[in-house]
């Protein structure tokens, strides 16, 4: 008896510990997930990060572009390192948007500079406080009474001159820039109108509501009550995270935006009402890369006679228009096929036609699969295409219709 006895106190005293650290156990896994929810991830990403000062000029980041205009280490001659802080993605990812803007002041010295394009400001009759934009138009731009070549880029941090950030920073000038397609341009006696669709707003720092902060909530409790919450709770969030960040508070920016180029929609429609348009040349041809593709086809919704009526040829780079959700009318669409090519992202050889994706303008291969090289790729295939059209053109006004129609067919499909 007092053996059975022994047992069950024995039992009982396992079971109850059980018990109690099951207990435990739980409570410690209720901490842990209150815990885990007061957590702010971009927070502890902080933890550490050194300041958010950056060198303001290519020099003082200690990079140059060389002969081959590559962006390399004055000292080391290596190219740009992105992790150049170990776990540190947001602090690295920063650096590079500041080296970002660097390189973009100085794809504009490099048009006005050595391509010679002078800046013309937008809105055209801006006032002194209004926030502007700008594009770059070369000397001849409005007065060649020949042809015009006009770029649009597509969309992002890309600004006027460039293609791609990340080619201008990790290949070169060529491949991330519009001033190859610029010179030759150039060369070929175009005058030249470089868009900048995404210029469309001035980043002015924020500056707090009191009105807005003191007004009530939806909420029925007491304001006072409420406060003395939020005191509380972010007192707790307080404590908790100083163990474990060294946060950096970002200034709160707003976006005022540009009239008539708050979008690059209505950027391209300005430009043309205002330049284009305006411009003494018979003819006018258009690159336009991702986006700006997109932009060429509401331009030519918005003016679809004045665009048939001077554009020779279009050349889009992997665009990203489309022709159904646009609603472009069949007119519209017949246009395109006959005057427009879009070179696309592909595995295939250089100029090989790809199957349409919509019933638009044929599609062709860029000769890469990267969406960003497409404009450089197509550069040599471009030029040829435009001096095709342009001589189909010429061609059309000394001869027949049919016999000219059907001859400009046969040529872009040699293409």
């Amino acid at each position: 008896m007092p053996i059975r006895a022994s047992i069950f106190l024995f039992c009982l005293f396992w079971i109850t510990m059980a018990q109690l650290l099951a207990q435990e156990e739980k409570e410690k896994t209720t901490a842990l997930k209150d815990l885990l929810s007061r957590i702010d991830l971009d927070e502890l990403m902080k933890k550490d990060e050194p300041p958010l000062n950056f060198p303001e000029t290519l020099n003082e980041f200690e990079y140059a572009f060389n002969e081959h205009g590559q962006l390399r280490h004055i000292q080391t001659g290596e190219p740009f390192v992105f992790n150049y802080k170990e776990d540190l993605h947001r602090w690295n990812q920063k650096r590079y948007e500041a080296l970002g803007e660097i390189i973009t002041k100085y794809v504009y010295q490099l048009l006005e500079n050595d391509c010679n394009l002078k800046k013309e400001i937008l809105p055209v009759d801006a006032t002194e406080d209004e926030p502007k934009s700008f594009i770059y138009v070369s000397e001849d731009a409005l007065t060649n009474p020949e042809k015009i070549m006009v770029l649009i880029q597509g969309s992002g941090v890309v600004r006027a001159g460039q293609w791609a950030r990340r080619l201008i920073i990790n290949e070169d000038l060529d491949s991330g820039t519009q001033i190859p397609f610029i010179n030759r341009a150039k060369e070929e006696g175009y005058g030249v109108i470089v868009l900048n669709p995404n210029e469309n707003s001035l980043e002015v720092e924020k500056v707090p509501d009191p009105a807005k902060k003191a007004s009530p909530d939806a909420s029925d409790e007491p304001a006072e009550k409420r406060e003395r919450k939020e005191e509380r709770e972010n007192k707790k969030k307080k404590d908790f995270y100083e163990k474990y960040r060294n946060p950096q508070k970002e200034r709160e920016m707003e976006h005022i935006p540009i009239r008539e180029n708050s979008s690059p929609e209505e950027h391209t429609l300005y430009v043309w009402d205002h330049f284009i348009s305006k411009s003494l040349a018979k003819n006018i041809f258009i690159v336009a890369h991702s986006y700006g593709g997109l932009s060429f086809v509401n331009l030519m919704i918005q003016r679809e006679a004045e665009v048939k009526n001077r554009v020779r040829a279009v050349a889009m780079t992997d665009s990203v228009h489309n022709v159904w959700h646009q609603e472009a009318n069949k007119s519209i669409r017949d246009w395109l096929r006959e005057h427009c090519y879009n070179w696309v992202s592909s595995p295939e050889p250089l100029d090989t036609l790809v199957d349409p994706m919509l019933n638009d303008c044929p599609r062709v291969s860029a000769g890469t699969e990267k969406h960003e090289l497409t404009s450089w790729k197509s550069f040599h295939s471009i030029f040829k295409f435009f001096s095709e059209a342009l001589k189909d053109h010429e061609d059309e006004s000394s001869s027949s219709p049919v016999t000219t129609r059907s001859s400009h067919r046969i040529k872009n499909e040699d293409l």
